[in-house]
C-alpha cells in the first residue's frame, strides 16, 4: 500500500479544526455554568443557615462612662500622687489640696458647738430658776391676800366701833377725844386695806411676769434635747460640713480604672469643679456599634454578640449581648443636625448606635481603651 500523503492529513486536521472548537467551547461554557450555579447555591445555603441569621459591622467603638475627678473645695495642690496611663484602685489617694483653713474651721466649728450645748444648759437651768421664782411669787400672793383679810377685819372692826361712838356722842357719854381717836384708828385701818389691796395686785402682777419669763425661756427648750435643739443641730451641722470639707482636702479615685487627661500639678491654686483628671473604668467598658437602619429589624435586646478588636486581631474574640438602643441616629445629634427640608434632599442611610455589655472576665483578661475600633457580629438566632 502506498504512504498517505503528508499534505492531505494536515489538509484533513484543518477542516475538523472548526468543529472542534465549538464544542469546546460549549464544554467550558456549561463547567461555568455549573460552577456558578454550585456558587449561588452555596451562597444561598450560607445565608439561609448563616449570613441571615447575624448582622455585622465595622463601625464599633469602644466607650466606658468616664469618671471626672474635680475638687470639691478651693485651695492650693499639696500634692499629685498619680500620673498618666496609671492604673489606680477605688479609693486610692489621687492628689491632696492644703487643708490649713478647713482645720481652723474645723476648730471654730468645734467651738460653736460647745458654745450652744453650754448655753442650752443654761436655758435648761434658768427654766428651773423661773419656776422657783412663779412659785415664790404664788407665796407673795397668799401672804398679800392674808394681810389683806387682816386689813379688812381691821377696817371693820375700826368702822364698827367709830359707827358706836358716833351714837354715844350726843349722849355726852364719849369725850370729843376719844371720838377724834375712832375717827383716825377708821382711816388708819382704811388706808392699811387699801395698801394690803394695792400688795395683792402687786403681787400678782409679779408673778405673771415671772410666768411669762418662764414660758419665754421654756419656749426654748420645749420638745427638745441638748441634740435636737435647733441651735446645737445648726451647729452639729457646721461641724459636720466642717470635717466634710477638711476630708474633701484629700481627693480619692471614685472608681477604679486608668488615669488620664491629668491637668493638675503641685502648687496649683484650683477652683471648685476644676476638672484635674480623669479615670477611665476600662474593666467596665462596653461597646458602640453603629448598624445600617436596615440591619436592625430583628436585633433585639439581649441577642448575643462576638467582637474582635484590632488591637488583639482575630484570635481574641470578645463576647457580649445587646443592651440597648440609642435615642436616635448619630446625625440627629451632631453639632450641625442634617437639614432635609430642601429641594435637594438625598437620602442618606443612617447608622443607629447600639450598645453592647462585654464580658467582664474577658475584659480582665484582656483590657481594651477607650477609642479602640472594633468589629462586632450580633446573632439573630439566639
Amino acid at each position: 500500500m502506498a504512504d498517505a500523503d503528508p499534505n492531505t492529513a494536515a489538509q484533513a486536521r484543518q477542516d475538523d479544526a472548526p468543529a472542534i472548537a465549538p464544542a469546546r467551547r460549549k464544554r467550558l461554557l456549561l463547567i461555568l455554568a455549573v460552577v456558578v450555579v454550585i456558587g449561588l447555591i452555596g451562597w444561598l445555603i450560607w445565608y439561609l443557615l448563616v449570613g441571615s441569621t447575624r448582622v455585622t459591622t465595622d463601625n464599633a467603638y469602644v466607650g466606658a462612662d468616664v469618671a471626672q475627678v474635680t475638687p470639691l473645695i478651693a485651695g492650693a495642690v499639696t500634692s499629685v500622687r498619680v500620673a498618666d496611663t496609671q492604673a489606680v484602685r477605688q479609693g486610692d489617694i489621687l492628689m491632696t489640696i492644703d487643708s490649713s483653713d478647713a482645720r481652723i474651721a474645723l476648730a471654730t466649728a468645734e467651738a460653736s458647738l460647745r458654745q450652744a450645748r453650754q448655753r442650752y444648759g443654761q436655758t435648761a437651768a434658768t427654766n428651773v430658776a423661773l419656776g422657783a421664782t412663779v412659785a415664790a411669787r404664788a407665796a407673795d400672793i397668799a401672804q398679800s391676800r392674808a394681810k389683806l383679810d387682816s386689813a379688812a377685819a381691821n377696817l371693820d372692826r375700826a368702822r364698827i366701833d367709830l359707827a358706836r361712838r358716833q351714837r354715844l356722842a350726843p349722849t355726852g357719854a364719849v369725850s370729843g377725844e376719844e371720838l377724834t381717836s375712832a375717827t383716825s384708828a377708821f382711816a388708819d385701818a382704811r388706808a392699811a386695806y387699801a395698801q394690803a389691796a394695792a400688795d395683792v395686785r402687786r403681787a400678782a402682777s409679779t408673778r405673771t411676769s415671772a410666768e411669762g419669763e418662764l414660758a419665754a425661756n421654756r419656749a426654748l427648750t420645749n420638745g427638745t434635747t441638748p441634740r435636737s435643739n435647733p441651735d446645737v443641730a445648726l451647729a452639729q451641722a457646721r461641724l459636720d460640713q466642717a470635717r466634710l470639707d477638711l476630708d474633701r482636702t484629700v481627693i480619692r479615685a471614685p472608681i477604679a480604672g486608668v488615669v488620664a487627661r491629668r491637668a493638675v500639678q503641685v502648687g496649683q491654686r484650683v477652683a471648685v469643679g476644676t476638672p484635674a483628671m480623669t479615670i477611665v473604668p476600662i474593666a467596665n467598658a462596653y461597646v458602640d456599634a453603629n448598624f445600617k437602619e436596615g440591619q436592625l429589624a430583628k436585633v433585639r435586646i439581649g441577642q448575643p454578640a462576638e467582637i474582635v478588636s484590632d488591637y488583639y486581631g482575630g484570635d481574641v474574640v470578645f463576647h457580649g449581648r445587646v443592651i440597648g438602643f440609642a435615642g436616635g441616629t448619630g446625625a440627629a445629634f451632631s453639632v450641625i443636625p442634617a437639614q432635609n427640608a430642601t429641594g435637594n434632599w438625598i437620602k442618606v442611610v443612617q447608622r443607629l448606635p447600639l450598645r453592647i455589655a462585654l464580658d467582664p472576665r474577658e475584659l480582665a483578661a484582656h483590657p481594651l481603651r477607650v477609642g479602640l475600633s472594633m468589629d462586632v457580629t450580633v446573632h439573630l438566632d439566639r
